[in-house]
C-alpha cells in the first residue's frame, strides 16, 4: 500500500514555542530514551520530535527515502515507504488505514498546515490511495468500529529486524503530560510482546515490495 511520493517534505513546523518547552521535550527526551520499548515524540503533523535507540533499532533495516522516514515523520513512513511492510505487519489494515484516519482528524484540526497539506497533496497523486482515503476510509470504519481508528491501547503486528525476537505484537501506548501536551505534542510507546506464530518454520518477511492493491477499494474493471 506503500507509495513512493516525490518532492521535499516542508520544513517542521516549530512547536516549541518557548525557551522552557524546548528544555522540557530535551529532558523528557531523556526519559523516553530509558524505556526499553521503541518510543518516540510526534507533534500534530507526525514529525518525530523524539524517539530512543529501540526505536532506531526496530527500523534500522528501513532503506533511505526522500520524504518519509520513520524517524523524520511516521505518518509519512507509514503511508509512502515502500519498506514500511516490512516492519509493520499486516501493513494495510492494522497501520495504514488507522493512520489514514489520524490523517482525516488532523487535517480536520489543523486544515491549513502545511506540512499536512503536503501529505494530503501526496495522496492525491495516487488513485487508489485517494480512493482509500475518499471512500474505502469510512467504508472500514464502518465495517470495524472507531475503535479500529484509536492509537491507545491498539493491538498490532510488527515484523522485528532481530531474530530473537522476529514476529511480535505491539501494544501502542499513547501519553501526553501536560506540558507535552501544551507544546502540541504526543508520545507513543510500542510495547512488545510474543505474538501467535503459524508454526516454527514462519520467518518475518523482510523483502521491499511494491504498493499492493487496497483490499477496501474495489478492483478497477479491466
Amino acid at each position: 500500500m506503500a507509495f513512493q511520493a516525490g518532492g521535499q517534505r516542508p520544513a517542521p513546523r516549530p512547536v516549541l514555542q518557548s525557551p522552557e518547552a524546548q528544555a522540557y521535550v530535551q529532558d523528557y527526551a531523556v526519559l523516553v530514551e530509558a524505556v526499553s520499548f521503541p518510543s518516540f515524540v510526534v507533534d500534530p503533523r507526525w514529525d518525530v520530535v523524539a524517539a530512543n535507540s529501540a526505536f532506531v533499532s526496530l527500523f534500522r533495516e528501513v532503506g533511505p527515502h526522500p520524504t518519509a522516514m520513520p524517524g523524520d515523520n511516521f505518518l509519512r513512513f507509514v503511508l509512502f515507504h515502500p519498506d514500511a511492510p516490512g516492519v509493520l505487519g499486516d501493513h494495510e489494515s492494522s497501520w495504514c488505514l488507522p493512520m489514514l484516519a489520524q490523517l482525516r482528524t488532523a487535517l480536520e484540526r489543523h486544515p491549513h498546515d502545511p506540512g499536512l497539506q503536503a501529505v494530503r497533496r501526496d495522496l492525491a497523486q495516487d488513485p487508489l490511495m485517494e480512493a482509500a482515503f475518499r471512500q474505502g476510509l469510512t467504508h472500514w470504519i464502518s465495517a470495524v468500529g472507531e475503535d479500529a481508528v484509536r492509537q491507545d491501547g491498539a493491538v498490532r503486528p510488527l515484523l522485528h529486524p532481530d531474530p530473537r525476537r522476529g514476529t511480535v505484537e505491539c501494544r501502542i501506548v499513547e501519553e501526553a503530560p501536560y506540558t507535552l501536551r501544551e507544546a502540541g505534542c504526543t508520545r507513543l510507546t510500542l510495547v512488545l510482546r510474543e505474538a501467535r506464530r503459524p508454526g516454527p518454520s514462519a520467518r518475518p518477511r523482510r523483502l521491499r515490495r511494491p504498493a499492493p492493491h487496497l483490499t477496501v477499494v474495489p478492483t478497477p474493471e479491466p
